[in-house]
């Protein structure tokens, strides 16, 4: 199966909050970090993109804000993926696909 490449980076989850979701519910980052029961840095580096959600950070959020976890792991998953191609482009090309016999 061909898959065309996705040219502009996924949304990263700490874009998602930081735009989305801490306006919508008047929270600061420090606000944030306390609900969630974590320091202001481990906020500050999600929220600025420096940090990854984890699945334990997707079962906070989920809890916090009334989603499921795997809806922030896909966000996340999807900035990982795109850019892992983009790093292992020419790898990638290397390797040709199998055909079913």
């Amino acid at each position: 199966m061909k898959t065309r490449e996705r040219a502009i980076r996924p949304v990263h989850p700490g874009e998602m909050l930081r735009e989305d979701f801490l306006p919508d519910y008047n929270m600061s980052a420090s606000s944030f970090a306390a609900a969630l029961g974590v320091s202001r840095q481990t906020a500050n580096e999600l929220l600025n993109e420096r940090r990854s959600v984890t699945p334990v950070m997707a079962l906070s959020l989920s809890r916090l804000f009334g989603n499921t976890p795997l809806f922030w792991l896909n966000a996340q998953a999807a900035v990982d993926l795109w850019e892992a191609q983009r790093r292992s482009k020419a790898k990638l090309a290397r390797i040709r696909p199998l055909t079913a016999a």
